[in-house]
């Protein structure tokens, strides 16, 4: 264990993967079988666990747990000081027999990203008794799927038994089990992942957005669609399609927006917000993230999110 005793009344319990992100500068992306020489090359904390915790805990007013795993090796220190700094309890984080993860990002000047990832010890995440105790307490559990879908299907299992509300961000594109997508309460997924849930589920995909999304709610009562710069579309049982905008912003780095995004809506759940509020808070805070460097670091505070929901703009680049 990397931390001894959870605190009582968890809120957000996050299950998925932590990451090393070595993260390299590129001014164009290469052709096949071509070498292009980087503009610069940086160690980054990250992980859709991690950073989707991190997130979740500087949304503020929501206690913040992670269940994941890492090896015993020196990369480890860097994420555990990441996830703890940000009060996030680590009490069901465990240290396996393998390397941490890791994961390659080049980065182009416009801020897009390309990420390959190395499983490592996010291989071995497992649901165990520590984890279990914590989403027993837990009014949201947030995942996603780089660790086993099996451990992503018992946690999901495990919210159900509890009543608290399970939220799958469904990435990487995998074909989800059906036992897993009976028990989701909210899906976030990205408009392409929604063209290939749409496409494995039901040979096809509408090309507009609202038939996209009522095509999803055939398989879970809520969907929240991410498009990046664009902002985002939450549909819901019984209500009207929404469309939340992003906050005009120059991208600097692609790379954790998405997971910006996650950690933030679930702990606007936890705290009482309505989906769409939850929506708005994330989608701001995603177009704050954009305008920085890295996944982990890219993460801001709730009072740059207030700030940026009250003025409507991000601040400046850095």
């Amino acid at each position: 264990m990397a931390q001894e005793g959870a605190p009582d009344g968890v809120q957000v319990v996050v299950v998925g993967s932590a990451n090393v992100d070595l993260e390299v500068q590129v001014p164009r992306w290469p052709d096949p079988g071509e070498s292009v020489i980087a503009v610069a090359a940086e160690k980054f904390p990250g992980g859709k666990g991690a950073n989707q915790a991190v997130a979740a805990s500087r949304a503020g007013g929501v206690s913040t747990a992670l269940i994941s795993a890492w090896g015993a090796d020196a990369d480890s220190a860097l994420l555990e000081s990441f996830v703890r700094e940000a009060g996030v309890d680590t009490s069901a984080v465990q240290t396996v027999d393998c390397p941490t993860g890791t994961a390659l990002v080049m980065v182009d000047p416009l801020g897009t990203n390309v990420v390959t990832v190395v499983p490592g010890a996010n291989a071995r995440v497992a649901l165990d008794d520590a984890g279990r105790k914590l989403i027993a307490q837990a009014h949201v559990v947030l995942a996603q799927l780089e660790v086993p879908v099996e451990t992503v299907t018992e946690a999901a299992k495990a919210a159900k038994e509890t009543e608290a509300v399970f939220v799958l961000n469904a990435a990487p594109t995998i074909d989800l089990p059906a036992e897993l997508l009976e028990n989701v309460d909210v899906l976030i997924v990205s408009r392409h992942g929604a063209h290939e849930l749409a496409k494995q589920r039901f040979g096809m995909y509408p090309s507009d957005d609202g038939p996209l999304i009522s095509v999803l709610q055939r398989l879970v009562p809520s969907v929240v669609m991410t498009k990046g710069w664009k902002g985002s579309v939450v549909g819901q049982e019984g209500q009207e399609i929404e469309f939340v905008p992003a906050l005009p912003v120059e991208s600097v780095d692609h790379t954790g927006a998405g997971d910006t995004f996650n950690g933030v809506l679930a702990a606007g759940l936890a705290g009482g917000a309505s989906l769409g509020d939850a929506a708005r808070a994330a989608t701001a805070a995603a177009s704050i993230s954009l305008n920085r460097p890295g996944a982990g670091p890219s993460i801001p505070l709730a009072s740059e999110v207030a700030v940026a929901l009250e003025t409507g703009q991000v601040p400046p680049a850095v």
